[in-house]
């Protein structure tokens, strides 16, 4: 059984021409490099969203950007505590 499915897509002339020169650069498909870019692509996505998110938070808490780093430094240089157990 396949572990991918076979997709059909339409790009522009010069960019399958650059793809084609990037993957042979790369010594790659360009099925590899069409899926590395989705994956990037999905993964920038997934990390524009967490920090729409931290800027609403933020907000909503009445926080800075100063002051959510003097947070993280603390954190950073305070002992590490032993794991709570239940």
């Amino acid at each position: 059984m396949r572990t991918t499915k076979i997709l059909s897509l339409s790009i522009p002339p010069e960019l399958l021409r650059q793809a084609e020169r990037v993957a042979k650069e790369e010594g790659r498909t360009k099925s590899e490099l069409f899926r590395e870019a989705l994956r990037r692509y999905v993964e920038e996505r997934r990390w524009r969203a967490l920090q729409r998110y931290g800027a609403t938070q933020m907000r909503r808490l009445g926080r800075t950007e100063v002051d959510i780093e003097r947070t993280v430094d603390e954190s950073r240089r305070a002992p590490a505590r032993a794991p709570r157990h239940r």
